[in-house]
């Protein structure tokens, strides 16, 4: 089968019902995502897009199944991109090294960071050039608090006294080509003499208090000058270069600390949104920008090439297909699957998808089946959870959406699970239904849905209930309230379905312009009805959405 084939193993595929998930959209996609992996070995992520509900909640506590994480947002973001991992340096590396480690990888830009992982800067090929461009007074070297260590590796030399790990504080740097009596009027104290082997001069230098001489061509430093440098606590460095080669080499010492930008660094994090970010790159004309992890700390860098080989996060939409229900994001997203039981509505995908939709009372049952078709056990766990989902679906089988399909799966996923149908419902119901401690608003997001119709927008909440008692202490909450819900979503009308299972029986409660009228108008009610009652209406799908659908295009 076509369908179930997946190249990458390790690429999350997240299985995710509507926002605002109800026990069907939650429980269809725990169930589908273990199908999916059983069948094709596939990294299938069952997913939430919001908050749930108290039905929702005691159905998973029932079975012992994890909650699913949230994703509220499936837009390409940049962990969505193959970030350069180019290692950081720290910021006493000296500009010669900087290169190197340049050269080698290819890189434009090299991130400076903190033993602690943080970044502290960052150093381009613009700013070694600079360093080479810019003409440095003597006093750079010190000025720059360059490390010895870096002064002995730049000239691949070594120190035959002195502490390599102390730096540069003061003094300036020359060579020393005139005679002792010369150098006596222009070397001071703390200054980096470069020489040869001319016993007098190193004599001269030491004893003027220089921190250190740097002795070239390899020359031998005698017994003598080594205890005399030791006395005055003078460093000597040996190098096998020449003094015109050392002298202009020994400025690629600086550590590039000096050098690199620190300021107004330009970041971005790995949940940052790739059309964010876009933005930012095309008006900074930088090369390359850092990438920062969860915890701020330096991950990698990206350029605008990376941009083009981004991935767009995989999704299989479960118990739903229309955008307006769907996560945020989705156009952004790749479609792999579409399982549903609703009205085919105005979902765009790029590329071919596998979708299956059947006029069933749930979303489990198709999974159900398709446990069937695949010859996959099912665990009793996940029996329970697509039971729930169809008993909560078809309201315990009242429902006009439900079929002898949905009754038949039901009984026999219970078998599996465990559970007498008709008490497990009762106490589901029971759990989901405690809404007298809820606000509002928890009420009204309970159930709530999306629907667009000729450029009309409609939202329908649902709240259903074993007793009347409830029913009426939450209508009274929620007359209130709507207006608020109406603002809230920018949408034409809003529709609240308060849902007696045990009578069948749906009062309906309108808000907007023009709510009541079409409603009215939808179920052949009198002009002057005053409470909005519908008998033998309990389903949203079937019976609410198509009349208000049919009252709105006549």
């Amino acid at each position: 089968m076509g369908m179930f084939m997946n190249k990458d193993s390790n690429i999350v595929i997240n299985v995710i019902g509507h926002t605002n998930p109800d026990t069907d959209s939650l429980c269809s996609a725990i169930a589908y995502a273990y199908l999916k992996r059983k069948v094709t070995g596939g990294n299938y992520v069952a997913k939430r897009a919001g908050q749930i509900n108290a039905e929702s909640k005691f159905v998973l506590d029932y079975f012992q199944a994890e909650i699913p994480d949230y994703l509220g947002d499936v837009r390409t973001q940049v962990m969505d991109i193959d970030v350069n991992r180019v290692k950081g340096v720290t910021e006493n590396i000296s500009i010669k090294a900087a290169w190197k480690v340049m050269q080698e990888g290819g890189w434009q830009t090299l991130p400076v960071v903190s033993n602690s992982g943080r970044l502290k800067g960052l150093l381009t090929i613009e700013d070694i050039a600079k360093s080479y461009m810019d003409i440095y007074d003597s006093r750079v070297i010190s000025n720059s608090h360059t490390p010895f260590r870096n002064i002995v590796e730049t000239l691949d030399g070594e120190m035959l006294y002195g502490n390599p790990e102390e730096s540069v504080q003061s003094g300036k740097c020359l060579i020393a080509a005139a005679n002792p009596d010369l150098m006596e009027s222009y070397i001071e104290e703390d200054d980096i003499v470069i020489l040869g082997n001319r016993y007098e001069s190193q004599l001269c230098a030491i004893e003027m208090g220089a921190k250190c001489i740097i002795v070239c061509d390899g020359a031998k430093v005698s017994f003598t000058i080594g205890r005399l440098a030791e006395n005055h606590n003078c460093f000597i460095i040996q190098t096998p270069y020449d003094t015109f080669t050392v002298s202009r080499l020994i400025n690629q010492s600086i550590p590039i600390g000096y050098f690199m930008k620190r300021e107004k660094l330009i970041t971005f994090g790995l949940g940052e949104a790739l059309d964010d970010i876009r933005d930012t790159m095309a008006k900074k004309r930088y090369r390359d920008f850092p990438v920062l992890d969860w915890n701020g700390n330096y991950f990698g860098m990206i350029s605008r090439r990376n941009l083009l080989g981004a991935r767009k996060k995989k999704v299989v939409m479960v118990d739903h297909n229309e955008p307006t229900q769907a996560v945020y994001g989705i156009e952004e997203a790749q479609i792999l699957e579409i399982i549903d039981h609703h009205r085919i509505g105005s979902i765009e995908t790029v590329g071919p998808v596998y979708f299956r939709n059947q006029p069933l009372g749930c979303t489990a049952t198709i999974v159900y089946q398709m446990f069937q078709e695949l010859a996959v056990e099912i665990p009793q766990k996940i029996a329970g959870l697509l039971c729930s989902a169809i008993l909560s679906d078809t309201l315990i089988f009242r429902s006009p959406t439900c079929t002898k399909i949905d009754q038949d799966a039901a009984e026999k996923l219970a078998k599996i699970a465990g559970v007498e149908p008709q008490e497990y419902a009762a106490k589901m119901f029971q759990a989901g239904s405690n809404l007298s401690v809820k606000s509002p608003g928890e009420i009204f997001y309970q159930d709530f849905k999306k629907f667009e119709f000729d450029e009309v927008t409609l939202g329908v909440a649902q709240i259903n209930s074993m007793t009347a008692k409830e029913l009426e202490l939450i209508c009274d909450k929620m007359v209130p309230y709507l207006p608020k819900a109406l603002s809230e979503h920018k949408i034409d009308m809003i529709y609240f379905m308060l849902t007696n299972i045990m009578e069948e029986e749906t009062e309906l409660l309108c808000e907007g312009d023009g709510a009541k009228e079409l409603a009215l108008k939808a179920f052949f009610l009198p002009q002057d009805t005053g409470h909005i009652v519908l008998h033998h209406v309990v389903s949203r799908k079937k019976q609410v959405i198509p009349a208000l659908m049919t009252a709105l295009q006549e």
